[in-house]
């Protein structure tokens, strides 16, 4: 089975709980498809760099999917008919990132960085 990184934006006026309802949802389609999540990170509300839809932030979510790709082309095609994802990217790789993503350490890193001013 191939390795994929399934990364979707969702609008910025859901809650956090509407946000993991949708991936959810697109764990159930990988899995309803002989295929599994082995990780989901949410990655939180964050500006766009410009307006898509009328949404100046959006929900960052990205999934690690090992399947085969039909089931990629399936949850591809779920994702675009539900109107609560406004941009979505499927990407193969080589082999999942063990540990956080990058995503996840700059935030981190970021904290540690206002921690550290702010203690000065």
């Amino acid at each position: 089975m191939a390795l994929y990184e399934h990364v979707f934006l969702a609008r910025q006026d859901l809650s956090q709980a509407q946000v993991d309802a949708l991936a959810a949802t697109a764990t159930e389609i990988v899995e309803a498809n002989n295929g599994k999540v082995t990780k989901t990170e949410t990655w939180g509300l964050r500006s766009l760099a410009y307006k898509i839809q009328k949404n100046r932030k959006a929900h960052f979510v990205m999934l690690n999917i090992d399947a085969p790709a039909g089931v990629v082309a399936e949850l591809e095609r779920q994702t675009a008919i539900n109107e609560d994802i406004i941009r979505f990217m499927t990407v193969r790789v080589e082999e999942h990132e063990g540990g956080p993503s990058v995503m996840m350490r700059k935030t981190d890193r970021d904290r540690t960085r206002r921690r550290e001013r702010e203690g000065e």
